[in-house]
């Protein structure tokens, strides 16, 4: 993924990772477009910055995401790079039964969200020089969070799935990028922001940066905090892993 001269459309721009993310690329000379549902939250990451702009979408509606992808490629035709960021995370007790709408919402936000936007931007992405998709997964696509199920399976399924749409791009004009953050200090889940022992939202997207400047890019963007998860499994740690995340998770 080139560095600069982009023009990138980002979900989930309104807050966290994505605000972080957004305005570092537009600090490297890239346009930028955030998308979420909230505008008062897109237009706080676009104050003061030129060259920013901020679009609405309900990325839990299969045909709003199509009606959205036509409206954004008409505005902004120059679009070469899509990022998945959108997501919930929501603790869940799956010992008995409930009622599984927080599951389902997690399901349709973090997983079809994101394979609804490619579908709907990729015919456009495959006639841009430089373009790319990048999906923000987690390091829990890994090792599962247990409080937090759905959440866990919706990562795993995403990694899984860049991997196949990898395969099948191959040696075409799209490359298909994964970053997967560690615990960040977000606001993703109540007091998440200050939770002590989570990486520093400014610090994850500096590495972030820094990882993504590499050439060529990797195909996935595995921050130093994040290596414990991503590579519990192969260096038959996963049990021992899991056990720590049910207990202090």
């Amino acid at each position: 993924m080139q560095t600069t001269g982009n023009t990138i459309l980002i979900t989930g721009g309104g807050s966290g990772i994505g605000r972080a993310l957004a305005q570092r690329w537009h600090d490297r000379g890239n346009r930028v477009i955030v998308a979420g549902r909230r505008l008062a939250a897109l237009e706080e990451t676009i104050a003061g910055r030129a060259n920013m702009a901020a679009l609405t979408v309900d990325i839990d509606d299969a045909s709003a995401i199509r009606a959205f992808a036509a409206e954004a490629i008409r505005r902004h035709p120059e679009i070469n790079v899509l990022v998945n960021n959108a997501g919930i995370m929501r603790r869940e007790d799956a010992t008995a039964p409930r009622d599984l709408a927080d599951a389902e919402a997690t399901v349709v936000t973090n997983l079809l969200g994101p394979i609804r936007m490619i579908d709907a931007f990729i015919g456009h992405l495959s006639g841009k020089p430089a373009a790319a998709v990048v999906n923000v997964t987690s390091g829990l696509a890994f090792v599962p969070l247990p409080s937090t199920p759905t959440y866990s399976a919706t990562k795993a399924a995403l990694h899984s799935y860049s991997a196949a749409l990898r395969q099948q791009l191959q040696g075409g004009p799209v490359e298909v990028i994964e970053i997967v953050p560690p615990a960040v200090q977000t606001e993703l889940t109540p007091g998440q922001s200050s939770r002590d022992g989570y990486l520093p939202l400014e610090a994850f997207a500096d590495e972030v940066m820094q990882l993504l400047a590499v050439t060529p890019t990797p195909e996935e963007i595995l921050v130093e905090r994040v290596g414990m998860l991503r590579h519990a499994e192969a260096q038959g740690r996963f049990k021992d892993v899991l056990a720590m995340l049910a207990t202090h998770g």
